[in-house]
Formats: structure tokens, C-alpha cells, sequence
């Protein structure tokens, strides 16, 4: 009983000595820097944003934009597909053409070479 009475005295002493506190209000220093970082960024020589989509366009027109050494290079490559010998086999898991030598498994249609079930 003891316990309970000065455990009620003690909430009422904190309800009268304490007063909320908002957590969510911005505290007045931060609120003073956060008007002064904007006033600073208007009152600076910010580019105009019509300016800087002009000056990327101009940008894009140039010739050799992206192309090291400024050139660009209209050829084709031209490579030569030979076709999958009867000796050879594609291996399910690396998907790499390899010699019927280096069948380690076959399991149906799915065949394994050698680095992969080693």
C-alpha cells in the first residue's frame, strides 16, 4: 500500500512540473539556418534552368559526342556462325559448345561437361 500511495504522489508531481514537449516542431535554430541556406540560394548566380536545357541540347548536336577519340565508326562486323558439330555438345548448366570428351553427365537430353560437375 505504501508503494502505491507515493507512486501517486509522484505522477502528480510530474504532471504539474512537466509540460509536453512537440517533437515535431521545428526547433527555432534550425528554423533560423534553414531561412538563411535559402535566402543564400536565391540570392546566388544559379544558372537559369532554360539555360542549362539549352546548353545540353547544343551539347547532344555535336558531332562525336561519347565516341572516344571524337570519331564515329560506321562499320559492320561481319562474324562467321559455324554450326555445332556431331562431335561436339552444348552443356546445360554453362551453356558453353564443348567436345563429346568432356561429357561428365547425361541426364536425357540435358548433358554436363566436366567443369561444371567437377
Amino acid at each position: 500500500m505504501l508503494y502505491v500511495a507515493l507512486s501517486l504522489v509522484n505522477t502528480r508531481e510530474m504532471r504539474t512540473s512537466h509540460v509536453a514537449t512537440d517533437y515535431d516542431e521545428v526547433r527555432s535554430d534550425v528554423k533560423e539556418s534553414q531561412e538563411n541556406s535559402l535566402e543564400a540560394l536565391q540570392s546566388a548566380n544559379a544558372p537559369d534552368a532554360r539555360s542549362v536545357v539549352q546548353e545540353l541540347d547544343e551539347a547532344d548536336g555535336l558531332d562525336g559526342a561519347g565516341v572516344p577519340g571524337g570519331e564515329f565508326i560506321a562499320e559492320e562486323l561481319i562474324v562467321q556462325v559455324i554450326p555445332q558439330a556431331d562431335d561436339e555438345f552444348t552443356c546445360y548448366s554453362c551453356f558453353l559448345v564443348r567436345h563429346r570428351s568432356q561429357v561428365a553427365r547425361q541426364t536425357g537430353a540435358q548433358v554436363y561437361c566436366t567443369d561444371c560437375e567437377g
